[in-house]
């Protein structure tokens, strides 16, 4: 099940709500246009998912800024995933790094699933050349990870973060590749 298409309950207060429902639209926005942009991979569909990940990145800025990070507590585990989607296609690293942070820190006081963290913390290690640790990124031209920091252990880290096996991992992307035709 994919938890971006999940909706908060009617119980949550009328703001709360409507930005669960702004965060989660514009997730599903953004993969709409994922998807046509992979089946039809014009210069015009990539420039339209641009524009979607530049202005989708502008309104989580202003959330964040307004209400902090969209903890899992506060707008519902769907919306703080769908969050989480728009914050690792933001263009903005300096702002990806500034939500990190807070991320981890909604990890620490139970308001936020670890996986959050795990999935910003690898990609902003790789946006910075250094190597990840849970081995969330994958390189696209070569199917491996890329560089992880003690790949003895990575499996542990995996585990404790609510992750399978990263060779698991590997083998669901490679195959979903077949069927896609990329990533």
């Amino acid at each position: 099940m994919d938890p971006t298409s999940e909706r908060t309950s009617g119980t949550e207060p009328p703001r709360k709500r409507a930005l669960a429902a702004e965060l989660i639209r514009r997730a599903e926005d953004e993969r709409r246009l994922a998807h046509e942009v992979r089946s039809a991979p014009t210069a015009r569909a990539r420039d339209r998912i641009a524009e979607c990940h530049a202005g989708n990145g502008d309104a989580l800025h202003a959330i964040v800024a307004r209400h902090g990070w969209p903890t899992a507590e506060s707008v519902g585990e769907p919306a703080s995933t769908a969050a989480l989607m728009i914050l690792l296609h933001s263009p903005d690293l300096g702002f990806q790094l500034t939500c990190r942070d807070l991320i981890a820190e909604a990890v620490a006081d139970g308001r936020c699933p670890a996986v959050h963290h795990a999935y910003i913390a690898d990609h902003c290690a790789v946006a910075l050349s250094q190597p990840q640790f849970y081995g969330t990124r994958i390189n696209p031209g070569t199917l491996f990870p890329y560089p992880i920091r003690h790949p003895e252990t990575v499996d542990e880290r995996r585990h404790d973060v609510g992750l399978g096996p990263l060779t698991e991992h590997l083998r669901a992307v490679r195959c979903g590749l077949g069927a896609s035709g990329g990533l």
